[in-house]
């Protein structure tokens, strides 16, 4: 395989977590007396250009269905997180009534909503059908489309440029990264600016984080690598933000190359200088990463089977893409973990991809009052332990398994 940005032949490899269904394929009754399409999980590091990717093997199109079942607006924190950025943005930027923002990958208008209530005119593009109804049931005018060159030159020609353009974790959901960054130069205003979101590959790997490698994710990110491949596409970055969420984020803005007029701020040196001393332009920094996500599955299958031996009952919160990964890497089935709750309707009565463990309504807790409940989604463990503070009452506990075991 040769890298995805700079065709490159890739031969070194980052984790190999074997073969995994997509982890969003959640499988309704029916499709339980089906088969399972699996697709092998292997990242790979482009030694060139220092982009960490998945090897190729599942279309976007196998991944993000119309019946896709990510809703954004299911977590408190990241609705509070939108509502701040846009209030950031306006001011940072002098956003009003005039101006025009576009979300790529906009899902169910959790942040555009706040555009809109603020008089801003928008615009979201969204490739998945059930988000993006659910976007337009809040008014949002929605393009079920996949962005790339085509559409914001498209979009461009019509006068539809943006003044902002908010990509939130979804530069690391693209097949072909330099099309998608393409479609940013031809859509964006000559001194308009854009904001991407994507957790921190640096912190992925200290924080052992393997379990965000799924096959949405096609790309892992530094800073380092996404720089060069903005340069390379027309793009200038000009300042960087380090974020809380989802593990560590970064929140990069960018302008056009030849007509952006905004000085560059010290952030983008010092993670730059942050990156290379930590040496993720080395390959001895990737190289026993295999071993540390090993070492977590194995920590976490331990507690499990010692759980089961005791008599103890364990269930899961929040069905996860993450969860799954890690679920089906160690191999976890119904028979340890009892099933897991979720918030989402569209997720409900439903079974996780792979290990096919049940999903259920929050009521379950309380009928069947576990002794451990296992936070999958452990970037949001704060909101869900102060959700979930109930099962205390029966003593029951909350275990992460991400970075290392922790329960209580």
């Amino acid at each position: 395989m040769k890298c995805r940005h700079c065709q490159t032949e890739l031969t070194l490899s980052l984790i190999d977590l074997a073969t995994s269904p997509p982890s969003n394929a959640y499988l309704s009754q029916k499709m339980l007396r089906a088969p399972e399409k699996y697709f092998p999980l292997h990242v790979l590091v482009c030694t060139e250009c220092w982009l960490v990717q998945t090897e190729d093997y599942a279309g976007a199109d196998e991944l993000f269905s119309s019946d896709y079942a990510y809703f954004s607006s299911f977590s408190t924190t990241w609705l509070k997180h939108a509502e701040q950025y846009i209030e950031r943005m306006v001011a940072r930027f002098g956003l009003n009534g005039n101006s025009h923002i576009v979300e790529i990958a906009a899902n169910d208008g959790y942040l555009l909503q706040y555009a809109k209530a603020r008089g801003i005119p928008c615009l979201g593009i969204e490739p998945t059908t059930s988000t993006a109804d659910a976007a337009r049931a809040k008014g949002i005018e929605i393009i079920e489309k996949f962005f790339g060159v085509e559409l914001g030159q498209k979009l461009a020609e019509q006068g539809r440029q943006a003044d902002l353009i908010a990509a939130n974790n979804v530069l690391a959901h693209v097949p072909d990264i330099n099309d998608f960054v393409g479609g940013f130069v031809a859509l964006l205003k000559p001194e308009g600016v854009s904001t991407f979101e994507f957790p921190h590959l640096l912190c992925l790997m200290a924080e052992k984080q393997f379990d965000t490698i799924y096959h949405e994710h096609y790309s892992y990110l530094s800073l380092t690598a996404v720089k060069r491949i903005f340069e390379h596409n027309g793009l200038n970055v000009f300042d960087v933000e380090e974020l809380p969420t989802h593990g560590g984020s970064l929140r990069v803005y960018a302008q056009h190359k030849d007509t952006g007029m905004r000085e560059t701020s010290l952030n983008v040196a010092r993670i730059l200088n942050r990156e290379a001393v930590a040496g993720m332009t080395n390959a001895a920094f990737y190289a026993d990463f295999q071993d540390k996500a090993n070492q977590v599955k194995n920590d976490f299958l331990a507690f499990l089977i010692e759980a089961k031996r005791k008599g103890k009952t364990v269930v899961g919160y929040g069905a996860a893409a993450k969860g799954n990964t890690l679920m089906n890497y160690a191999g976890v089935r119904s028979d340890l973990i009892s099933y897991v709750v979720d918030r989402n309707p569209a997720k409900q009565n439903k079974f996780l991809p792979g290990c096919r463990i049940p999903i259920v309504v929050e009521e379950q807790l309380t009928q069947s009052k576990p002794d451990y409940v296992v936070i999958l989604p452990w970037n949001l463990r704060t909101e869900v332990m102060e959700q979930l503070a109930y099962i205390r009452e029966w003593g029951g506990q909350f275990v992460t398994a991400v970075p290392s075991l922790q329960i209580g």
